[in-house]
């Protein structure tokens, strides 16, 4: 159309101006309509046809207020100018706008709207989420007989989709008559939104059934389902079937099949297939980035932004998130805080998913003020940014900041969901709030319409453990009918080592040990519950045990990030260039402490030696070592942050926190339980851990 000259405009003018009107619409060429327009008005033309015709015209090219005015300067409308008014409105996003045209419209009643302004209507409800609406009109089509229509039918699978309201949308997808593949693409797309797994099941095996010719949505929309259900086999044969079609590979269908190999820990699979791609715009690249971080491998997610960046591809909002999320698994707080900085340059910075990850990414690498800076500093917020700061606390032992929070969501307006009680229950496990912590679970759960699952279950026993009600406890796991995972037993085994019920422990011990052969905490836990009472024999007993069934105590490792570079320490390490240095601050500090008060915790160590060679074993374990070298590479006022592989043991908890008081300093570990914070002689876990 643009490449026309003007004696073919003027011979098409004179042939069918109309036809011409209608393909520079479907073009969006507004420049050619508006000669058509100004032909009309020089010949003085007011046909009904043509000025609908210049309605959809202005209407599809974001001109809608030109397209209102010419509709309303009409003197005689039909159902065709209704409808183009309509269609305008929705296509320019306002879609309350299109109801009261249609309610204008069916209140007169020589106009009876037709399935395309059914149509219009009921995607004008989906898009604004008018649920009461929507079912009006729905009551509408019924009544009018205009459910007949595939179309129609199609839209009300759609809008009861986008309601969340799996049950209606089914139920017009099984009682009207008729399927295409739009009508099968939006409810299996509903449904797996939605999470209904089993029945999308059903829906691919009657598509299936019915011999269905899928299109790219289908495709994108069935690989999202093999992923989400993780069945390779049905992913494999969705793959070939795909490849024998004509199905052209844009980037929603190669990320979708990036996606489900990745999900389905075929990551090998989705990283050839992603090499063998063309063309890779920064959708695939992304979910590349995601696979990679499914999967376990952070570092590799994250080297993969400077190889896009090489090849021109610009990171978008969720590039950031999952580069973030990666960088939160490795507690890498330096490259997140990088990341931070490129995201805010790259204009993301009041993008929710963007400032959800950089939550997560700050608690998890041990900076929760940082986290609620960012929190605080946010616009936009959903439930997942709520989880994220109440959760962050809550892993740092911040139970107090962490209902504070609760609360405010709450006022907010903001649903609580599973994954806020979880936070919340254990919060109050951290304050030792048993009333409040059953009020949440027995009261406001239900009120709400939360489910109680196992992980809440859970933080109740962690409740009630650390409140020292340990009978009570393991009533509950006996009284409560769901499915008790280690983790549960654990909670209540750490229990009864810190609470030194070493009977009770015996006994969850081996449920633990029957239910996870392999669960070397457990044997860690049992074996200095044995060291702690001096039953030597015990711990003999234990090892041999270990030793049976090769399991292997994993080496405690600890780590500390100095300006650019990650330094790792492993128990009395002496490979670090500067280790004799590192020891002799070790040693330092630890005379240091003695004089306030600190005695080595020699009944912790599992040797049957003298009491001065287990306090040079206790010296020097990976935490020490790392912290002494923070002291030693980082300013007087800044915090030492330290990531430890293994739980931390009584002696480095009680010496670490006689170092904070002796250097003034905030020392934040995060071993394999928790966050701990240490200032003035205190740690935010309360000796409970």
């Amino acid at each position: 159309m643009g490449n026309l000259k003007p004696k073919q405009i003027s011979f098409a003018l004179v042939e069918n101006p109309v036809r011409l009107l209608k393909v520079a619409a479907d073009t969006k060429n507004l420049k050619i309509g508006k000669k058509i327009h100004a032909h009309f008005v020089v010949m003085g033309s007011k046909e009904l046809v043509q000025t609908n015709s210049l309605i959809n015209l202005y209407g599809k090219c974001n001109q809608i207020s030109v397209a209102r005015q010419l509709f309303d300067n009409m003197r005689i409308r039909n159902v065709v100018s209704w409808g183009a008014l309509m269609a305008g409105c929705l296509h320019n996003g306002l879609a309350w706008e299109v109801f009261g045209l249609f309610k204008s419209m069916v209140s007169f009643e020589y106009f009876c709207p037709n399935e395309f302004i059914m149509t219009t209507a009921i995607s004008s409800c989906s898009d604004s989420g008018r649920v009461c609406e929507g079912k009006q009109c729905h009551g509408f089509v019924l009544k009018s007989g205009l459910m007949f229509h595939q179309h129609v039918k199609n839209v009300l699978v759609h809008m009861y989709s986008m309601f969340a309201d799996v049950g209606g949308a089914l139920c017009v997808f099984n009682t009207l008559p008729g399927y295409d593949i739009f009508s099968y693409n939006s409810i299996l797309s509903g449904l797996l939104e939605h999470g209904h797994m089993e029945e999308a099941v059903e829906v691919l095996r009657m598509m299936v059934g019915k011999r269905m010719e899928w299109d790219s949505v289908t495709y994108v929309t069935i690989f999202g389902l093999c992923a989400n259900l993780k069945i390779l086999r049905l992913g494999l044969q969705v793959h070939s079937r795909i490849l024998k079609s004509d199905i052209k590979f844009d980037a929603y269908v190669s990320s979708a099949i990036i996606d489900m190999y990745g999900k389905c820990a075929k990551l090998s699979i989705a990283v050839k297939f992603f090499h063998g791609l063309q063309i890779r715009n920064v959708v695939i690249w992304t979910t590349i980035m995601a696979a990679y971080f499914q999967n376990g491998f952070f570092e590799e997610a994250l080297n993969l932004l400077s190889k896009m960046k090489l090849e021109g591809v610009c990171p978008n909002e969720y590039t950031f998130a999952v580069l973030l999320n990666s960088s939160a698994s490795l507690s890498a707080l330096r490259h997140g805080a990088l990341l931070h900085a490129y995201a805010e340059k790259s204009g993301f910075k009041d993008h929710v998913v963007v400032g959800n990850a950089l939550i997560n990414m700050y608690a998890k690498s041990g900076n929760i003020e940082a986290a609620n800076e960012v929190f605080s500093n946010m616009t936009n917020r959903n439930s997942v940014t709520w989880n994220a700061i109440i959760s962050g606390y809550s892993h740092h032992g911040l139970g107090k900041e962490a209902l504070n929070v609760f609360r405010d969501m709450m006022a907010s307006g903001e649903d609580p969901n599973y994954v806020t009680f979880v936070a919340v229950l254990s919060a109050c496990a951290h304050l030792g709030l048993v009333e409040q912590g059953f009020y949440y679970l027995n009261q406001l759960m239900k009120e709400i319409g939360v489910e109680p699952g196992v992980e809440h279950h859970t933080c109740v026993v962690g409740l009630l453990s650390r409140a020292g009600l340990l009978n009570e406890a393991e009533n509950y796991m006996k009284s409560v009918s769901v499915k008790w995972d280690v983790v549960a037993w654990r909670t209540l085994l750490n229990a009864c080592f810190v609470h030194r019920s070493y009977g009770l422990g015996r006994r969850v011990a081996e449920i633990i040990v029957e239910m996870d052969p392999d669960d070397v905490g457990t044997y860690m836990l049992l074996s200095n519950m044995h060291a702690k009472a001096k039953r030597w024999d015990g711990v003999v007993k234990i090892r041999k045990l270990m030793r049976e069934r090769n399991v292997k105590k994993e080496p405690g490792v600890s780590w500390v990030e100095i300006k650019d570079t990650t330094h790792v320490f492993v128990s009395e390490d002496n490979l670090h260039p500067e280790f004799r240095q590192i020891h002799e601050k070790v040693n330092d500090l630890l005379s240091k402490i003695k004089a306030l008060g600190y005695v080595p915790d020699i009944a912790a160590v599992l040797h049957d030696v003298e009491d001065e060679q287990k306090e040079d074993y206790l010296s020097y374990h990976s935490e020490k070592l790392a912290i002494a070298y923070g002291l030693m590479k980082t300013p007087s006022e800044a915090p030492i942050r330290v990531i430890k592989n293994l739980r931390m043991c009584d002696d480095c908890h009680t010496a670490v926190k006689l170092i904070s008081q002796l250097t003034n300093r905030a020392i934040i570990v995060r071993d394999a339980n928790r966050f701990h914070h240490f200032k003035d002689g205190c740690c935010s876990c309360a000796d409970y851990w």
